[in-house]
């Protein structure tokens, strides 16, 4: 089993800035992807981008250049910079360890005020 948990959201006004912490832990989960995904209300829960244990990132088009992905302590904890924030990107962002199995976080509300 791997245990997800999200941190760092929380209110700012459109054009700030926050990071999303994601620390993973339990059984290995070496080799996993880990991802980020957001819900906004009413809607669908969306794909916001995703690092591979070797670093690589790939980003949904509409976060390209204004998010970034990064990883480090020793591949547990996983980061989400958000930058150029707009209104829009409120929504409740999930962090996940994508491997055999997907384990997800539980969360952490992101509101970014016009």
């Amino acid at each position: 089993q791997v245990q997800v948990v999200e941190s760092g959201g929380g209110l700012v006004q459109a054009g700030g800035s926050l990071r999303l912490s994601c620390a993973a832990s339990g059984r290995s989960f070496s080799g996993f992807t880990m991802g980020w995904f957001r819900q906004a209300p009413g809607k669908e829960r969306e794909f916001v981008g995703r690092i591979t244990w070797s670093g690589t990132t790939y980003y949904a088009d509409f976060v390209k250049g204004r998010f970034t992905i990064s990883r480090e302590n020793a591949k547990t904890t996983v980061y989400l910079q958000m930058n150029s924030l707009k209104p829009e990107d409120t929504a409740v962002y999930y962090c996940a360890a994508l491997g055999q199995a997907t384990y997800w976080g539980q969360g952490t509300q992101v509101t970014v005020s016009s």
